[in-house]
């Protein structure tokens, strides 16, 4: 080979391992979320990107995708099931669809009102982890964490702290059977509404009454609309994250365990990160709003809730079927709070 020659090859090789070495700096993954920028699935997304970009020395980059720019909450499943995003958050409300036993979690009075006990649950239960796991591999998708975004707070126009109070309230709720099931029991009229219509449906009393986190509702503004905050401790609101199962089952081992130590130090990072974003969310409100009164409902007031919706957990099972009586049981078991 010629001079000329041998220098042209060492070029040629040159730039091959260089397009290579680009093209490995340039590994993205596609995170998607149902919230705002700063909202609580915004901050573990944030967080995520900021841990895999480190751990992985820049190999990864971590694109996040906020609410609306990739679709709506199915659209985003759809697209992590297809592949076209590698991690996405889903809530039970949205994703019962596609894993209809995840419904279990929309069952009043399911997890335990210590966090601490929800947390060690929600990050290792292996009614989770090792059982309905299998359910969304089924649906090509790979469940990578569980997290609670702060409890569902009621904010209503009248002041409610028992079943019969709520008689006549048209209360808000997403179409979801168990959750008009639930609000029914409660003593309430449940109106399926889609959420970008509630604060106008508050303002001219098409409803009465709706369900969130506090930080949501700080940041939707309903609490300018309603006089009650209502703490029942019914429900936290609690979220999935997902992988598309055949990129996760792709990774190489390295890559696995560095998805392991991101979700364990995120298991810590996202209870304190959602207590807080709450707490502050709350404070805005109350200094907004005077006025807004805030209501948190005694044990004995609680308990009249959880009796009248007991029979919630049984409906569900009828309708949903398959194995969702051993994981409601499992779970009840697990979060201690057995009926």
């Amino acid at each position: 080979m010629s001079l000329n020659k041998l220098f042209k090859a060492t070029l040629s090789a040159a730039a091959i391992f260089a397009v290579a070495g680009t093209a490995a700096q340039a590994e993205e993954w596609k995170f998607a979320h149902e919230e705002s920028p700063g909202d609580v699935q915004d901050l573990y997304a944030q967080e995520f990107k900021r841990l895999v970009e480190e751990k992985t020395n820049g190999d990864v980059t971590v694109t996040v995708y906020t609410y609306g720019q990739l679709g709506t909450e199915n659209d985003i499943t759809e697209l992590t099931t297809a592949g076209a995003v590698q991690f996405s958050n889903a809530s039970p409300g949205h994703l019962g669809t596609f894993v209809p036993e995840i419904q279990v979690f929309g069952v009043p009075y399911l997890l335990s009102q210590d966090n601490e006990v929800n947390k060690e649950v929600l990050s290792s239960s292996p009614t989770i982890y090792d059982g309905l796991s299998k359910d969304f591999e089924s649906k090509g998708l790979k469940l990578y964490t569980m997290y609670p975004e702060g409890e569902m707070v009621w904010t209503t126009k009248k002041k409610v702290t028992q079943p019969s109070e709520f008689d006549g309230v048209k209360f808000r709720v997403m179409t979801s059977p168990i959750l008009i099931e639930s609000y029914e029991s409660f003593g309430a009229d449940p109106v399926a509404l889609p959420w970008g219509e509630v604060y106008s449906g508050l303002q001219t009393s098409v409803i009465d009454a709706q369900v969130n986190p506090i930080f949501f509702i700080e940041s939707a503004k309903f609490y300018e609309v309603t006089d009650y905050l209502i703490y029942a401790g019914q429900q936290q609101y609690t979220t999935t994250v997902v992988s598309n199962a055949a990129f996760y089952e792709g990774l190489s081992d390295e890559r696995k365990d560095m998805l392991k130590e991101v979700k364990s130090e995120l298991d810590d990072f996202i209870y304190e990160a959602q207590e807080k974003a709450n707490a502050e969310a709350l404070d805005r409100i109350k200094k907004a709003k005077p006025e807004i009164e805030v209501i948190r409902l005694n044990d004995e007031q609680r308990a009249a809730f959880k009796k009248a919706s007991a029979g919630i957990g049984d409906s569900l099972v009828k309708e949903v079927g398959g194995d969702t009586e051993e994981v409601l049981k499992a779970l009840r078991k697990e979060f201690g709070t057995e009926m």
